[in-house]
């Protein structure tokens, strides 16, 4: 086999290699130095700078390396370019003729220099300025302008001193040609990269709209959606980064944090469904307006019925001039108008909710409703009707067992809707990891009842996260904020019930997660002090086994 051939198929098989290596690369920054380093590896050059296109026409510095110098700024250097963008226009349409790359972004053109000292066809005075402050001496330069298969500029490739042995010898047209089909793949790679990164961008702008759009439905669920996958991500951190116990093998990629990310920003997506009436049903009497004012309406019925009747009583009394039973009558009338008004404050107490209404404010309630008769439109009645009765009794919460159903449908409607999505692989758990967060470690969560062992270490974060953000939560009708060491508390009490994780909750207590969701979005007074021995089924890492 001849020499040439040899170096043929070597050039080949290296130009294969670089364009395997673009086209897995993830990272658009690493890619931009990935090109350029390929490009000075083909020409031997002792120095190059990569330029991104900005959306205003403008040339971005990338990468820039020269090895005389020592030089190696952007990239994944860690080290900025403190260079300002380079205006591919002037203000007035034309080219900037100023600076090299500009005109070949302008033109479309491959500009090929031997000598830059003996050229004068473009404008190399800012070379020859930067040259004389590095101390460097600039001769060949080879600038390529990188397009897309649609002919659009995305990128410009600027070579300096190609090198044989110790001499600085002008860019030869083989290794030209190389760098042409390299820069022709390179933009395939970057136009790939970019679409696939607008892509994401685009859906994950989605997912925010969505959980806006639902947050902004009910004014007493407002951020939740927000909150949860911010504390998430938060907590999945702390996990990724605990190094001992039964999930200090658990890690977690950038793409895994991107899937949870997505999952966490969706997880109430079924609410989309749910009606406003029940989302923001603040009362347990509101329906389209809060009916304690009907109710207040029909004890003033029932309170004019009553004066009524005595008053007819007491006038009899007075005729028949029996002062005694004048004044016991209106004593008693006195006390039934105070028990009127103390049931009527009592209603309006229970009305607003709470998270337990005890067994004999219940059957106060019936009491009230059955025990107290209203003529309306000429027909008597009970004050309050079996519905009203039905609501004010509720236990907990504002919510009737049937409203319950509903809202706890969104979670069958999260599910149907993320699972009908055409999901792409490195996203296709976040249906699982969404659809958990309402799940209990012994099965008797819901939509489908899974166990611990049937979910997933990041579906069980996010429904730690859920629980936590709606515990400390300001703006739930049925209650006031609780402070940080009330939420824990009762988290503790869950997991000795067995309905969260008990390792995943020992994380959020040992890295504090509570306390760094708390100083981003609780109120100051939310924010106590913690006795962690007050913690059910906290144990401290010093004495666990």
């Amino acid at each position: 086999m001849s020499q040439a051939r040899t170096t043929h198929q070597d050039a080949l098989r290296h130009m294969v290699d670089i364009g395997i290596r673009l086209s897995s690369e993830r990272d658009t920054t690493k890619l931009l130095e990935d090109i350029l380093q390929a490009a000075r590896d083909l020409t031997n050059a002792d120095g190059g700078t990569i330029y991104s296109i900005t959306d205003n026409n403008q040339l971005k510095f990338e990468t820039l390396i020269n090895d005389s110098l020592n030089l190696y700024l952007g990239g994944v250097s860690g080290d900025s370019i403190p260079f300002p963008n380079i205006p591919i226009y002037h203000d007035d349409g034309n080219p900037n003729t100023n600076a090299l790359v500009a005109v070949a972004a302008a033109t479309g053109e491959i500009i090929n220099i031997e000598d830059a000292y003996n050229c004068s066809e473009y404008d190399l005075s800012a070379a020859r300025s930067m040259d004389q402050k590095n101390g460097y001496h600039t001769l060949s330069v080879l600038t390529i302008p990188m397009k897309n298969h649609e002919g659009l500029l995305n990128g410009v490739l600027q070579l300096i001193n190609a090198q044989e042995g110790d001499k600085v010898v002008p860019f030869q047209p083989p290794a030209i040609e190389q760098v042409q089909t390299l820069t022709s793949m390179a933009s395939v790679a970057l136009n790939n990269r970019h679409l696939i990164d607008s892509m994401e961008s685009l859906f994950q702008s989605l997912t925010r709209l969505i959980a806006k759009a639902i947050d902004e439905k009910s004014p007493y669920t407002g951020g939740h959606c927000r909150r949860v996958p911010e504390l998430t991500m938060i907590f999945a951190e702390a996990v990724h980064n605990t190094e001992q116990g039964p999930l200090a093998t658990f890690r977690m990629t950038d793409a895994d944090r991107y899937e949870l990310s997505i999952a966490g920003w969706l997880h109430d997506c079924g609410k989309i469904a749910t009606p406003e009436y029940v989302m923001d049903k603040a009362t347990k009497l509101q329906t389209l307006y809060d009916r304690i004012s009907l109710v207040d309406a029909k004890l003033e019925i029932a309170k004019r019925d009553l004066e009524i009747r005595f008053l007819k009583q007491i006038y009899q009394a007075e005729r028949s001039g029996d002062d005694e039973l004048c004044q016991r009558l209106q004593s008693e009338l006195e006390q039934q108008l105070i028990s009127i008004e103390e049931d009527r404050c009592f209603l309006h107490k229970i009305n607003i909710g709470s998270e337990f209404m005890a067994p004999e404010d219940q059957q106060r309630v019936r009491h009230i409703g059955k025990d107290m008769q209203v003529e309306i439109g000429g027909e008597v009645q009970n004050l309050l009707s079996d519905d009203e009765m039905y609501n004010l009794s509720i236990a907990k919460g504002t919510l009737t067992a049937e409203e319950r159903k509903i809202v706890n449908r969104h979670m069958d409607i999260t599910l149907e809707m993320l699972e009908a999505l055409p999901f792409p692989k490195h996203l296709r758990r976040v249906p699982e990891y969404a659809g958990g967060h309402h799940e209990k470690m012994d099965g008797t969560g819901y939509p489908r009842g899974l166990t611990r062992e049937q979910m997933s270490v990041p579906a069980r974060i996010m429904a730690i996260a859920d629980i936590f953000e709606a515990l400390s939560a300001s703006d739930r009708p049925y209650k006031n904020a609780k402070k940080i060491s009330e939420c824990l508390y009762i988290m503790g009490k869950l997991k000795l019930s067995n309905h969260i994780d008990p390792d995943l909750f020992d994380i959020f207590i040992d890295h504090k997660v509570y306390l760094s969701f708390a100083e981003r979005f609780l109120k100051a007074e939310q924010i106590d002090d913690i006795d962690y021995s007050k913690i059910p089924g906290y144990i401290p890492p010093e004495s666990r086994q």
